[in-house]
């Protein structure tokens, strides 16, 4: 992004995650010139990479209890965690010759402005941003038709007993070949300013400094915002985009009830059961063959699952453990 370049600012105004995506795939795919930079905030979300396993990457009891969304997005790398401490920015562009697009070039901006801030920033790795030797931003690209996005987080002042509980899962209990997120120290860039400033100071000083003297004030016109709506609702609002593309794995919960113990081990693929087995010291009455045979094929969702449990009597399968118990035996990341 040289300073000679015009560069077209947008903001998305939401903070949902789901249009957030949304919007900046819509600008990626159909704004095919042009230099743009975005800066947008999540509110209390977490980010799956494009390969992961999104079961795995969260801890699913407590962001159950913290009404954190999840989304996946259609860059790599590991999950994340935003909160409105969170800044993220895009800029996108064209990709040029591929074979020679570095991180670099796209980081160098944002250590360059945090710099200017006194900061002490620095590139690191594959693609993280230092601050005092603590990881502040982490970025993932995406190619698509000759254009380039490359975006990335700017922890400015996150909660970090959120970042940490909402990605804390105990690895033991699922068999992946999912691509897992490497955990780095994290810190907060405004406890490293040399003269402090508050989330809208920081983002008007990102928003003039990233574009480099070539701001233009942008915005998509209706007919567009129409389109981004439709692709959230069609895409990243659906189970399917976020959990669905989870690759295969194996998952064992174990848990002891006043039924007596239940360990369920699921196989699941694209989202969806392909075997289960139950075991543990339950009372049943039967096999359980017509319980997980009609598990077979069934989206691996609380919901679903509990539909396919309402059919069956339960009693005779699993005695005096209930069916919320099962089901929480199932989802519960954290026993």
């Amino acid at each position: 992004m040289a300073e000679e370049k015009q560069v077209f600012y947008l903001e998305t105004g939401s903070q949902d995650p789901r249009y957030n995506l949304a919007f900046e795939e819509y600008v990626l795919s159909a704004r095919r010139e042009g230099n743009y930079l975005l800066l947008w905030q999540n509110d209390n979300t977490i980010v799956i990479g494009q390969n992961q396993n999104a079961e795995e990457e969260i801890n699913r009891a407590f962001v159950e209890e913290h009404g954190i969304t999840v989304v996946r997005r259609t860059t790599g790398g590991g999950a994340v965690y935003h909160d409105l401490g969170n800044l993220n920015y895009s800029f996108i562009t064209d990709a040029g010759d591929a074979e020679r697009l570095t991180m670099e070039q796209f980081t160098a901006p944002i250590v360059a402005a945090l710099r200017g801030l006194g900061v002490e920033a620095e590139a690191s790795g594959r693609n993280d941003i230092l601050a005092n030797g603590r990881k502040v931003s982490g970025t993932a690209q995406r190619l698509l038709h000759g254009r380039i996005l490359h975006h990335g987080t700017l922890l400015f002042d996150s909660n970090p007993s959120m970042v940490a509980g909402a990605l804390n899962v105990d690895p033991s209990k699922f068999e992946s070949k999912s691509a897992k997120s490497v955990h780095s120290r994290i810190g907060n860039i405004r406890a490293c300013l040399q003269k402090d400033m508050d989330m809208p100071a920081f983002w008007g000083y990102l928003k003039e400094t990233l574009s480099g003297g070539g701001l233009v004030q942008d915005r998509l016109t209706e007919q567009e915002l129409a389109a981004v709506d439709e692709l959230r609702r069609t895409k990243y609002d659906t189970w399917e985009w976020n959990f669905g593309r989870s690759p295969r794995y194996n998952m064992t919960n174990r848990r002891k009830w006043p039924g007596g113990i239940l360990e369920p081990r699921i196989e699941v693929q694209s989202g969806c059961i392909q075997d289960a087995v139950f075991y543990g010291d339950f009372l049943s009455l039967c096999p359980l063959d017509e319980l997980t045979d009609a598990l077979r094929g069934c989206p691996f969702r609380r919901e679903d699952v509990g539909a396919v449990l309402d059919r069956l009597p339960l009693e005779n399968f699993f005695g005096a453990i209930t069916r919320d118990e099962v089901l929480d035996t199932i989802f519960y990341a954290n026993n």
